[in-house]
């Protein structure tokens, strides 16, 4: 229902063991590496545990796949049964035949006999024998001892049958059980798969969405992603139930941000209300509108009328377009066809940068500032119908101490030659904004659905309940982050320092000194072990150089495609401490 909505070409949080959303954690190859040193130890039991969602079924495929050709393999995965009823389950998923030595009562001698006939058989032939039983805890005291029996099948080398056994914590309780101990004696490995740290949750939710075809930023900001975490309890089957009813809860109410309110709502949907910690009693007005109104949205989408409440055209029916990320210099045309217009029309050939000139700290200015953070959302609108465009710029230049004169209708040429780069992005949410933390230019719409128009403003601070804007002439104002969303579509300017190095050249591949930069600070953000991996692939720097960008994409929450563009390229100023500009978060 949503996956178009998001530029995703796949629902990207379905439970089903899709193999390509496999996500391989740390503690993931570590329990795999447990379970193929069992295999070569030469028999006994290898005990796989963990909590329910863990992902000790993802493990188990991984291990099957990896498990060599001369093994045979028994797999039992309803091990609700009786000792008879293993015993044929084996001998058949092993291909042994068996048959009662007397018509209509098969013994369990019946069964072993030719089983040992075929472990020895298949010994001889240097063949391995593995035996899997998921959902281990559900075994009986009694089947887990004729389990133990199974392993004195052996030669004065090895013992015959190597026992696997799979399933939640109950079972290290029951293998600890004194009455067990000749069985835990023959457990000779042994692993628990805990849950997923704040930092793999991030990575999982980045790995899902990019298997599922998202190009751009991730819809789930930092604070969600560590709602998503604290919710989940880092278990990957509930993250993916919670980020599926999130990403619901924001088509719903038409935002391509999933935020920190709509994933403890999400949460209280799906995992009852015991399970999500109870919203504050003075309840913002996102949490207590939004999502009565996104649910009523979501009907009206239903229908084919939902985005007439916009005041915009209904969308198409193929997926949102992907958001890439454009050249870290690129000059590209004013976002929206409205706004070109308009500032073609006023524009001068060229503009210029000065110096800054700041405001002087007197009781007028103070005055007119109040006077400005007072006004009304009409106001502020009208405020900025009046001008063309150029304003806006001036402001967002302003952050950067740089005085924008004149008119153009792109700025950008001239704010390179400062050493500034621009960024536009058509289809952002404000997951994308609060992880940029930095102020970015807003194309509002405003007026009526008949006869919008487009205003432009600078988004000054955010929070999850308000969000602060400046316009032409000073003008201020204060405004829910929900009455926000109504008039933003997605479209956003900002700017960031680019590297000396890469000015006026957007490949860094070509340029020797912007990727001795980029290893840099890829150093600098991942640590030491960034500069041991490089030095350990000798030869292999532009696979290893990709391998740290993806690395690092994947820390920040970025779509991990290895490519060093804008998004990463900021990110990588944030992490190494350049100094710039950043969004207020409070009045």
């Amino acid at each position: 229902m949503y996956a178009s909505f998001f530029g995703l070409e796949h629902p990207p949080f379905s439970i089903a063991p899709d193999p390509r959303y496999l996500f391989m954690s740390e503690r993931h190859r570590e329990a795999l590496a447990h379970l193929l040193y069992g295999l070569e130890a030469g028999g006994g039991f290898v005990l796989l545990t963990g909590e329910i969602g863990t992902g000790k079924t993802t493990v188990c495929r991984c291990f099957l796949e990896q498990i060599p050709a001369h093994c045979n393999v028994a797999y039992i995965f309803n091990p609700k049964l009786t000792v008879q009823e293993l015993l044929r389950s084996i001998c058949d998923e092993f291909g042994v035949q068996h048959a009662p030595a007397v018509p209509g009562s098969e013994t369990i001698k019946d069964c072993i006999d030719p089983l040992n006939a075929f472990l020895l058989d298949s010994y001889a032939k240097g063949r391995n024998n593995v035996l899997i039983i998921d959902e281990a805890q559900n075994l009986a005291p009694d089947v887990l001892e004729q389990l133990r029996l199974l392993t004195n099948l052996e030669t004065s080398e090895r013992k015959l049958l190597q026992i696997v056994l799979i399933g939640q914590p109950e079972l290290r309780t029951m293998i600890a059980d004194p009455a067990m101990e000749q069985l835990a004696q023959r457990v000779i490995a042994r692993y628990h798969l805990n849950a997923l740290s704040v930092d793999e949750t991030r990575q999982y939710v980045a790995h899902r969405l990019s298997v599922a075809g998202l190009k751009g930023p991730s819809p789930f900001g930092p604070k969600a992603l560590q709602r998503v975490h604290a919710l989940a309890g880092g278990v990957p089957r509930r993250i993916n139930l919670l980020c599926d009813r999130a990403l619901l809860g924001a088509y719903s109410a038409g935002s391509r941000e999933v935020s920190d309110t709509v994933v403890r709502q999400a949460a209280r949907e799906v995992f009852d209300v015991a399970s999500a910690p109870k919203a504050a009693g003075n309840a913002t007005l996102t949490s207590r509108v939004l999502w009565p109104v996104g649910m009523l949205a979501l009907a009206l989408i239903a229908g084919g009328a939902g985005w007439a409440l916009r005041g915009g055209t209904a969308p198409s029916g193929g997926a949102a377009p992907a958001v890439v990320e454009t050249p870290a210099s690129a000059a590209l045309p004013p976002a929206s066809s409205a706004s070109s217009a308009s500032h073609a029309a006023m524009a001068s050939p060229h503009a210029t940068v000065a110096s800054p000139v700041l405001p002087a700290a007197s009781a007028a200015v103070e005055a007119a500032q109040d006077a400005a953070d007072s006004m009304t959302l009409p106001q502020f609108l009208q405020a900025q119908s009046a001008d063309d465009g150029f304003a806006a710029w001036k402001v967002l230049a302003a952050n950067w101490n740089i005085q924008l004169t004149g008119k153009s209708a792109d700025p950008c040429p001239a704010l390179a030659r400062e050493g500034l780069q621009c960024y536009r992005n058509r289809r952002a949410g404000l997951a994308l904004v609060k992880q940029l933390n930095r102020p970015v230019l807003l194309t509002l719409l405003s007026g009526d659905a008949q006869q919008p128009s487009t205003v432009s403003v600078v988004l000054q601070g955010l929070n999850e309940e308000k969000a602060w804007l400046e316009g032409a002439n000073g003008s201020r104002l204060e405004i829910p982050v929900n009455e926000l969303a109504a008039m933003w579509h997605g479209e956003i300017t900002t700017l960031w320092r680019a590297p000396k190095a890469l000015a006026g050249n957007s490949d860094i591949s070509g340029n020797a000194a912007a990727v001795e930069w980029l290893d840099e600070q890829l150093e600098r953000a991942l640590g030491p072990a960034a500069k041991d991996a490089a030095k350990s692939t000798a030869g292999k720097s532009v696979a290893t150089r990709r391998a740290r960008i993806r690395q690092f994409q994947l820390n920040q929450g970025l779509t991990p495609d290895g490519q060093a563009g804008p998004l990463t390229l900021m990110l990588l100023n944030r992490a190494a401490g350049v100094t710039e500009p950043r969004l207020r978060t409070g009045a």
